[in-house]
């Protein structure tokens, strides 16, 4: 007999669409390229691109709700009063909870605040000197981008898109267990 019959069939690398993203950033240690839902399937770049986009925002808002629930958390408020009728930003409570009680007034000022920046400032316009999705310098503010070498620049946006994804499951964490109630180390007690 021959044992090439106990052998496993050989087969060749069949070629899929997470081939085509598995070397682009944010596919890296320790899971590498991380898509379980399957939305890069039989996707082209564009979809990619967008998918980026809006990870890459999510994360910046993220980053911004988790520091701000430690930071009113900590006791840090805004001096004065969020209304006419005297209201202190102090009497705002933190998380959910407080979300619901600020006044309709300022909850529709926080959403016209954002609908602004989504649709007036926060906007990757071609044309302007962009170097990558995400980036909104748009030809007008540098901080210093320009001057980092192409390994830098990589590394942090490395860094910016590792940072968001952290933020996205931390604040989840916070508003969940806010939920749950209890204490969570250096937040206290939700």
């Amino acid at each position: 007999g021959s044992a090439a019959a106990f052998a496993p069939p050989q087969t060749g690398k069949a070629t899929t669409a997470l081939n085509a993203f598995e070397n682009e950033l944010g596919a890296q240690p320790p899971l590498g390229f991380f898509d379980p839902l399957g939305l890069l399937d039989d996707a082209d770049q564009e979809r990619f691109d967008r998918l980026r986009y809006v990870e890459l925002k999510h994360g910046r808002i993220s980053q911004l709700a988790f520091l701000g629930q430690i930071t009113t958390r900590a006791g840090i408020r805004l001096p004065g009063d969020i209304d006419y009728s005297g209201t202190s930003f102090s009497d705002i409570g933190e998380g959910w909870a407080g979300s619901l009680q600020v006044p309709v007034a300022g909850a529709l000022q926080i959403l016209a605040f954002v609908g602004f920046l989504e649709l007036g400032v926060m906007k990757d316009i071609e044309g302007t000197g962009n170097e990558h999705v995400g980036d909104f310098r748009n030809g007008a503010l540098d901080f210093g981008w320009d001057t980092f070498d192409e390994e830098t620049k990589l590394s942090k946006r490395a860094i910016e898109l590792n940072n968001g994804r952290a933020a996205m499951m931390g604040i989840l964490g916070l508003m969940v267990h806010e939920q749950l109630g209890g204490s969570v180390p250096i937040v206290g007690e939700l």
